[in-house]
């Protein structure tokens, strides 16, 4: 759970957190699993005031499959400042799409690593799918394996997101082939990078996660318009318990002046999610 003391970042209005899991007990999960039920649309209301955020995307949790149902619920009880993340088949009816569109939800979620639903020839049908509705494709894996990847993810018709400042399994450095594979797909205009969730693949810790931070920030140096960022709350699959605000602190960090903060927490996500002028935000 969130800690009781506010982030030093103040966050602008308008401000996103382009990445969090809602669970709920009302919908079955899949066996073996972890749905905590305390995390739920009202717990994540106190995270949210305690960062000072206004807008949030909520992503389908592993644990509900191909069940959105938990996820579109949480965007309808969120409202017009919430947007969604699905987990699609290459199978899925054209009306499912509207549906869901109708819904909030805005991009279709690729967890590539052990545990993943859907294999890696299931991304360029969804992506195809997907494209007409102006949603991106929103993939999880290790980054060292980007290189590999490149071609595919460059190819795709609609925008990519790459999760959690890469995912790199064993952090690396900057010239690592994976990494200029990440620089490149950002510096094409259509793959963002999500700042978010340096405690899972860290090696060198709290508060500041410095080896994960390094590529953070270079990726910010190059290309600050393709960034968000992500509290990815309630931070399951980690053991030791989560300082949201300290999260939120790392892009004291990661994006030293107020201007590539703004644009991150509020510009960059209202481009990629389509949400509406900031002073609709509540």
């Amino acid at each position: 759970m969130a800690d009781s003391r506010a982030p030093a970042l103040r966050a602008p209005p308008g401000a996103c957190d382009s990445g969090i899991h809602i669970y709920d007990p009302a919908f079955p999960s899949l066996p073996g699993t972890r749905a905590p039920a305390w995390a739920i649309v009202a717990a994540y209301g106190e995270v949210q005031r305690r960062l000072g955020t206004s807008r949030t995307v909520i992503v389908q949790p592993t644990a509900y499959g191909t069940d959105n149902r938990c996820t579109v619920q949480a965007v309808a009880a969120l409202g017009a400042e919430a947007r969604g993340i699905a987990v699609i088949e290459p199978g899925v009816t054209q009306r499912e799409v509207e549906r869901l569109h109708e819904g909030g939800i805005r991009g279709a979620r690729f967890q590539m690593l052990p545990g993943g639903l859907l294999p890696w020839e299931a991304l360029e049908p969804v992506a195809r799918r997907i494209a007409a509705f102006g949603w991106h494709v929103q993939v999880q894996m290790d980054g060292r394996l980007l290189a590999d990847r490149e071609a595919l993810l460059a190819s795709l018709p609609c925008p990519v997101v790459i999760d959690h400042v890469g995912k790199f399994l064993e952090p690396v450095p900057i010239e690592h082939p994976g990494f200029q594979a990440l620089l490149r797909l950002i510096g094409t205009g259509r793959c963002w990078l999500k700042l978010a969730a340096a405690y899972e693949v860290s090696k060198s810790g709290p508060p500041l996660y410095a080896d994960v931070g390094a590529l953070a920030a270079a990726a910010v140096r190059v290309a600050p318009e393709r960034m968000i960022w992500a509290s990815n709350w309630p931070h399951v699959g980690v053991s030791a318990p989560q300082d949201d605000p300290i999260l939120l602190d790392l892009l004291l960090h990661w994006a030293t002046d107020e201007a590539t903060r703004h644009r991150i927490l509020v510009d960059n996500p209202a481009n990629l999610f389509g949400f509406g002028p900031v002073a609709a935000a509540r």
